[in-house]
């Protein structure tokens, strides 16, 4: 059983910066594409940015330009650093793996198979 364990969540004013990451418990992090998704009081889970194994990204239109996913493959850890943050930002934030080798990256919350619990990131105005 993988578990997915997010830290980096807070209260941050608008235009501010928070850096979330994700460590994942398998052996063989490199084998997975990992995702970001959020949600937001009331609202359905949404996606935010992945990667994938071969470190491919790809962004939300409603993030792109001031989000950066990475990951690091010798601390075995995934990152989503945000910049310019928004009220509008706030949500629970969540982290999720699924095996793949694809170069396709993988949007669809459906297609993981692994989540964290999430952390919390707040944005003041």
């Amino acid at each position: 059983q993988v578990q997915l364990v997010e830290s980096g969540g807070g209260v941050v004013q608008a235009g501010g910066s928070l850096r979330l990451a994700c460590a994942p418990s398998q052996r063989t992090f490199e084998a997975y594409a990992m995702g970001w998704f959020r949600q937001a009081p009331g609202k359905e889970r949404e996606f935010v940015a992945a990667i994938t194994a071969g470190s491919t990204t790809y962004y939300a239109d409603n993030v792109k330009g001031r989000t950066t996913i990475s990951r690091d493959n010798a601390e075995k850890a995934v990152y989503l650093e945000m910049n310019s943050l928004k009220p509008e930002d706030t949500a629970v934030y969540y982290c999720a793996a699924v095996v793949s080798g694809g170069i396709v990256v993988i949007t669809k919350s459906q297609a993981y198979e692994y989540w964290g619990q999430g952390t919390q990131v707040t944005v003041s105005s």
